[in-house]
């Protein structure tokens, strides 16, 4: 079920941009009570529209690799393969898309950890059945782009 997001809604998650702001400093910017806002973001959350979490720029943390990875199937079962990738070690996101691949998955990776690009396709990789081809986007630099640090 899809929850209704009308002006109020969509303008607490723009003051959201900070999770950290106070409930009461969004209700005194759009004019509405603290306990508004307060079940608004509960609901919001609870519905699974919103989550709340700290992000990081992966350049600012050594040794960390962000790649793209898009991915072509054998099978047409797609939504089953992308939560099949979600589960994966260092997957921050699988989604299933239009064009030349059927899934554009997102990873995390960290030598410090353990989990190269390599040890990713070895151990990794390799427990999705019906993949036909895989296309890697290594991300040397960034614009905006935070990451939850999922490893």
């Amino acid at each position: 079920m899809k929850i209704k997001m009308d002006d109020t809604n969509k303008a607490i998650i723009k003051q959201l941009c900070d999770g950290r702001k106070p409930f009461s400093a969004i209700a005194d910017e759009l004019n509405i009570t603290e306990n508004t806002v307060r079940a608004r973001v509960n609901k919001l959350i609870e519905e699974g529209v919103l989550q709340i979490s700290g992000l990081v720029n992966p350049e600012s943390i050594p040794g960390l690799q962000v790649v793209m990875m898009g991915v072509k199937l054998k099978t047409m079962d797609l939504e089953k393969k992308a939560l099949e990738f979600s589960k994966l070690r260092g997957v921050i996101s699988a989604a299933v898309v239009t064009g030349r691949y059927d899934l554009i998955v997102q990873l995390v990776l960290s030598e410090e950890e353990n989990l190269s690009l390599l040890d990713f396709f070895k151990k990794e990789l390799d427990k999705i059945d019906e993949v036909a081809e895989v296309e890697t986007f290594v991300v040397y630099q960034s614009h905006n782009f935070r990451i939850p640090y999922i490893l």
